[in-house]
């Protein structure tokens, strides 16, 4: 038996002694606001890059990338979740960090041109989060914005959406901190696992 072998026995045995499984089950990414959000912002950002950077621009693969990498971050914490509490706080954080990247890189394309950042309480910021607080947030609602709409605008509105996936990533890391601290990760549920199937097996000796 190989080593591997091994060890998915030895877990599945502790696993089929216990009530409950110390495994939770896998989070389901798409229902998270903050990665419908996210996904908003990367079709966003593929199409600004497309409408108003030139070809061969350097910032255009800086820019996709970092929006890439905020969603698939994302995306990788939630699978990482099932055995990994560490791994999926570490990819959550990654992904904030790289939406603040594209944060600034939509404030340098507006500084650079003399163009104007919204204010957080202008009717076009404030307009912009009422459209994204109905439910299942999608790209559709901001098409016509992003396909008709000036770049001064189509910037404006990325960096609001950013704000609003940035403070929901806050929000969700630090519940996982919470929780982590709380329940522990894989291998202190591993443990209580062992230390159940044990107080069992003495209760039926």
């Amino acid at each position: 038996m190989s080593l591997m072998t091994y060890r998915t026995h030895k877990i599945t045995k502790i696993m089929k002694t216990s009530d409950q499984t110390f495994l939770p089950p896998h989070g389901n990414y798409r229902n998270l606001l903050s990665y419908q959000k996210a996904e908003v912002v990367y079709d966003l950002t593929f199409r600004f890059c497309k409408r108003f950077l030139m070809r061969g621009d350097r910032t255009i693969d800086q820019m996709v990338q970092a929006a890439r990498s905020g969603k698939q971050n994302i995306v990788e914490g939630s699978k990482a979740s099932v055995t990994s509490k560490e791994m999926e706080i570490k990819l959550t954080n990654v992904a904030r960090a790289s939406l603040e990247e594209l944060l600034e890189d939509y404030r340098d394309f507006l500084r650079v041109r003399d163009g104007n950042i919204w204010q957080k309480e202008s009717k076009e910021a404030r307009y912009v989060r009422k459209l994204g607080s109905k439910p299942q947030e999608n790209f559709e609602r901001y098409r016509e914005f992003v396909e008709t709409r000036p770049s001064e605008v189509v910037a404006n509105i990325a960096i609001c959406l950013i704000h609003q996936t940035n403070y929901l990533l806050d929000q969700q890391i630090r519940r996982l901190e919470k929780d982590f601290l709380k329940e522990g990760g894989l291998r202190e549920c591993m443990t209580r696992a062992r230390l159940q199937a044990r107080e069992q097996q003495k209760n039926r000796g």
